[in-house]
């Protein structure tokens, strides 16, 4: 049976490859775990990751643009956050399933990433 692949499934499969492509990244990672605590500065950021004020800055850039991160003023200080819940649930799920697959997934050789990447 030759069955052809919808054009539709296709672009949901490229928009969740778009969304976890924002979740692969080692700063952007970093970052996101930080604020699966709550609202942050950057320079909370930068403290609670380590990552420099210019690498948590252009990373919190992207995650604003992809609407994985909010920013909200109060007074002289910019807060951000987690835009929606889920991503802190996805985070959790992450860590869940890393309790069973973490082994594998360490030992993984074609993935060839290097933590900074």
């Amino acid at each position: 049976m030759n069955t052809k692949i919808e054009p539709a499934k296709t672009k949901a499969t490229d928009l969740k490859v778009k969304l976890f492509r924002g979740f692969s990244d080692h700063s952007r990672m970093s970052i996101l775990n930080a604020l699966r605590c709550g609202p942050l500065t950057v320079n909370e950021i930068v403290e609670a990751t380590g990552l420099s004020q210019s690498n948590v800055s252009n990373h919190l850039g992207c995650l604003r643009c992809c609407d994985l991160v909010v920013r909200q003023q109060q007074g002289r200080y910019v807060y951000y956050q987690l835009s929606d819940e889920r991503i802190a649930q996805i985070l959790d799920l992450a860590d869940e399933l890393l309790a069973d697959v973490a082994k594998g997934v360490n030992s993984c050789s074609r993935y060839n990433h290097k933590e900074g990447d």
